[in-house]
């Protein structure tokens, strides 16, 4: 008797922090999509991101062991951080098929990150190499016609999930801790407990 080859998420961004809108979105596609584990990837040098600051590596990867490590569904790889120059999600999904062989690759992205997809380093092979799961975005509604017209080899490769629709953004976050405002509740308390005893996001 043999078994089916596991199924992996690999959940990609800078986690700059880590928020509970992550962790919801990654406990539901989790389910939804029959994930035996899902893989947070940080984004060294994200080049969507290339005009923005981005804390640096250790507070990232620190704050999303603070909360990912009790939890076995979860993992962290480093891949990204390791390896010199841009992150390109296409780079990153072949090595992680190499590295992961025979496990079938899922990749996990928000509504607002389809509808960019075109736009993105070789989006052909990212389909190639993984089945997009989807989730929802509040206010967000991708043209999937538009994405198949600009990137044909994604149609029937995209899972859409519906999840909670929970508001929280990463960027809001930084902001309300620039302004003083509070974040409890928006980020698991050991990560708020990290930005404030780090003093990120305040300059």
């Amino acid at each position: 008797m043999t078994t089916a080859p596991n199924r992996i998420g690999i959940f990609g961004g800078t986690f700059d922090p880590i928020h509970l809108g992550h962790l919801i979105a990654a406990t539901e596609m989790r389910h939804a999509l029959r994930l035996d584990r899902v893989l947070f990837v940080p984004a060294a040098r994200p080049p969507h991101k290339s005009t923005r600051h981005v804390s640096d590596d250790t507070h990232r990867l620190a704050m999303l062991r603070l909360v990912l490590t009790d939890n076995p569904a979860f993992g962290i790889s480093t891949i990204e951080l390791d390896r010199p120059g841009p992150s390109y999600t296409s780079d990153t999904l072949a090595a992680l098929s190499t590295m992961l062989a025979p496990a079938s690759l899922v990749f996990l992205m928000g509504e607002d990150s389809l509808r960019d997809l075109p736009t993105w380093h070789q989006p052909d092979r990212i389909v190639s190499l993984a089945v997009l799961g989807v989730a929802t975005r509040p206010g967000v509604v991708a043209d999937l016609d538009a994405v198949f017209q600009a990137v044909p080899p994604a149609r029937d490769r995209i899972r859409l999930v519906q999840i909670p629709l929970i508001g929280i953004e990463a960027t809001d976050i930084r902001r309300r801790v620039a302004a003083g405002e509070p974040i409890r509740y928006q980020v698991p308390p050991p990560v708020e407990d990290y930005i404030r005893r780090h003093n990120l996001y305040r300059s």
